[in-house]
């Protein structure tokens, strides 16, 4: 696994270092970033979630120790460390709670752990939240001052970013926007995690997504899917709508519907200015015909939703860094609170 960004010299680099660091399901990714963005050195390592966090914060520092010895950079000569984990979190006291997808790591104390480790003082942020940075420092919102990310993946996540403040809220839960309610009734569908009934995760991810073909293909719907209805994906029903498949294009637009919804509350409450969605189910993006036509779709609806001068004013595209984006924001969150102290997170 690789990362996208240019890796630049040492020489090429912006003074103060960071360090940025996402924790996934399955991968570790470690990256050197400068103060201004620029990727220095990267490397990954697997998670391997039944060793527990402890053993992976070691591994985490062994792996950057090895990741900087060919630059010539030591750990005392980085900055600040960010560092990116997905689940329930206590971001001022340090702890993991209870991440789904990490069940030997519940109510950890991440935090100490990795500083006593490295040595160094470290940020902290939920994943997702991590990811919005990174896009707002320097990708799809580097020229505006307030956004909101989506991550269209096996659940939705989010960050939210307004007047260059970060949210993380009184209980370490700001950005979690799969979990806003877009329908209220009570045979509504239930989220990946947590079971939150009618919570936006259970339409718009890529797991309900997959989940809501199976069930229309059991019940007769037509599809060039329907030989292997139990192995259908989001990205079997992008490849079948890229090829013409009518019945996932019109999933993909009604997923694209309940996310325009979602979005359009989201605008009215915060008036963010930018919408961007991130993960790994965009349809293909703005390189894709089925990607334009599902980003088309959402703005449509969002227009069809909204108050005509906030539509006007509200621009809604894909992310730009991909899967680089946790690092890149772990990083620039650290470089943010070492430039900045406490000047970008918004408990309230």
């Amino acid at each position: 696994m690789t990362t996208q960004q240019p890796i630049r010299s040492i020489q090429e680099a912006k003074q103060p270092l960071f360090l940025g660091i996402d924790v996934g399901g399955t991968n570790i990714k470690i990256g050197l970033v400068d103060n201004i963005g620029q990727t220095l050195a990267y490397t990954t390592i697997e998670t391997e979630e039944p060793r527990g966090p402890e053993d992976a914060m070691q591994r985490v520092v062994q792996a950057t120790k090895s990741m900087l010895a060919p630059t010539g950079v030591s750990l005392s000569q980085i900055a600040r460390v960010g560092l990116g984990t997905p689940g329930s979190q206590d971001i001022p006291r340090g702890m993991l709670i209870a991440p789904p997808n990490h069940p030997h790591w519940h109510n950890f104390p991440i935090v100490a752990c990795l500083e006593k480790a490295i040595g160094l003082k470290v940020s902290y942020a939920n994943d997702a939240n991590a990811a919005a940075w990174g896009e707002f420092w320097i990708g799809s919102g580097a020229m505006d001052s307030s956004m909101i990310l989506l991550t269209l993946g096996t659940g939705v996540g989010g960050g939210i970013i307004i007047d260059n403040q970060l949210v993380v809220g009184h209980n370490s839960f700001g950005g979690e926007v799969g979990h806003m309610i877009v329908d209220f009734h009570p045979e509504a569908r239930l989220c990946v995690w947590g079971g939150g009934r009618g919570h936006l995760e259970a339409y718009a991810s890529a797991s309900a997504v997959a989940q809501r073909a199976k069930e229309l293909l059991t019940a007769g719907a037509v599809s060039s899917l329907s030989s292997n209805i139990e192995e259908v994906t989001s990205r079997q029903l992008f490849e079948a709508a890229e090829a013409g498949d009518t019945f996932s294009l019109e999933l993909i637009d009604s997923t694209a519907d309940y996310l325009a919804l979602g979005i359009t509350s989201m605008v009215h409450i915060l008036d963010p200015g930018l919408v961007v969605l991130g993960g790994a189910m965009n349809f293909g993006g703005n390189q894709s015909s089925v990607g334009r036509r599902f980003l088309d779709r959402i703005r449509s609806v969002f227009r069809s939703r909204s108050f005509e001068y906030v539509a006007a004013g509200t621009k809604i595209d894909f992310a730009s860094l991909g899967g680089d984006a946790g690092y890149l924001g772990a990083a620039g969150i650290a470089q943010a609170e070492y430039t900045f102290p406490r000047k970008t997170a918004s408990a309230t």
